[in-house]
Order: C-alpha cells, then structure tokens, then sequence
C-alpha cells in the first residue's frame, strides 16, 4: 500500500480527535465487574508478559478496561487503520500496522520487538473480518515465538447496542454494568502445526467458557 497523502492524515488526526471525547465520556459512566485479574498479575510478576486474546466484537469494552497500559495492538496499513491508531494512542495504546491480508509479517516482528522491551500485546483473534469466533493463528504463533502466554479475556454488557457488521460488535449503553472475566494464561509449546492447532482449539474453547462466565456475572446480579 502506497502511504497515505498529507490530507488523510490531517483527516485521521480530525476523525480522532473528534471521536475520542465521545467514546472516553460513554467509559467513563461503565461500572465493572472482574473476575480473574489475578492472572494478569501473575503473569507480569513472572517476569513476562502477557498477549490478550479476545473476540474482535468485544473491541469497545476491552479499550476501556486496559487503557493506559502501553499494550500494543495490530490496526491496518489503510486509512481507517491510521485514524484507529491515533485513537488507541490517546487510550494509551500502541499500535503495530498490518493485518492478515498485508503487513502481517511486519506487524507481528514489531509486537515481538514490543514484547522483548516489555510491553504486552493484544489480539482481536477473529479480525480484521472474521469469520467471526474462529481464532487465527497469530496469537498463538507469537506465543510461541516469544514464550509469554495468550491471556484470553470476554467481556458483556448488560445493556447494549448491537452494530450489523460481521463481528455483530456490542457497543455499552451509557451506565451499563459490564462483566469481564479473564482467563488462565494458555502456553504454546513450539511453532510446529500441531502445536498451533492445539493452541488455536484451546484459546476458542477457553474464550467460550469465558463468555459463559461473563454472562452469569450479569444474571447473578439481577
């Protein structure tokens, strides 16, 4: 992809800069329950750290829940992948450019370099464009490169919008109470296909068993 010219940035830095108050103003009135961040501390009092898997539909919970915490995160090479990036920034995010159908590689050697210097990283395992629910592989493959573990996450609202796109992404009523559970730090032992394929089964069937959990966090306290 050629670069973008001076007026998409100009445009992306606009879009950004109008977006932002409106998504940190709807945060700001979430209130949250928690289960299971114990594990992200275990992990990084371990010395490593960890690689956040989460469904790509969860995208809107997940920005507010670990804003602030120099996580880096793969957004496109395209122009909705510049203005999302300086989005991520003013949330405290890092952002490694490339996706699935160009860049990957690149994106990928960059939250190497990003976790070596200690930064965590995160993956919506389903995106850029799904199918939605099917883990893809570069979660686990750099878990496997690098020897810090997936820490999978779900998170639900018990008020919400749903947006038609393919990922049927849940956007938070204001004052909605959201439900995150995070779960058990998943290893993968080598890059071999096998190994990769186990991965990619464990992280799906462990990201359902979160949502379960999710959605009894939010029954329990009707």
């Amino acid at each position: 992809m050629s670069a973008l010219t001076a007026a998409q940035r100009a445009n992306a830095t606009l879009i950004a800069a109008a977006a932002f108050p409106f998504i940190a103003a709807l945060g700001a009135t979430l209130r949250w329950k928690v289960e299971g961040a114990e594990h992200w501390d275990a992990v990084v009092t371990s010395g490593r750290r960890p690689i956040l898997a989460f469904w790509h539909g969860r995208i809107f919970g997940g920005l507010h829940y670990f804003r602030g915490r120099g996580i880096i995160v793969i957004t496109s090479q395209n122009f909705d992948g510049e203005w999302i990036a300086r989005i991520l920034h003013r949330f405290g995010f890092g952002a490694a450019r490339g996706s699935t159908s160009r860049g990957g590689a690149r994106a990928l050697v960059d939250m190497r370099r990003a976790l070596k210097a200690g930064r965590p990283a995160a993956f919506t395992v389903d995106g850029p464009r799904g199918p939605a629910r099917v883990a893809q592989p570069g979660a686990v493959w750099l878990a496997a490169t690098t020897s810090n573990p997936i820490l999978p996450f779900h998170i639900e609202a018990d008020r919400y919008w749903t947006a038609q796109s393919w990922d049927r992404t849940q956007i938070p009523k204001p004052f909605s109470t959201m439900a995150i559970t995070i779960g058990e730090p998943i290893s993968i032992a080598s890059t071999e296909p096998a190994a990769i394929a186990r991965g990619r089964a464990d992280l799906e069937a462990a990201l359902a068993r979160l949502e379960q959990r999710a959605l009894a966090m939010l029954r329990k306290r009707q």
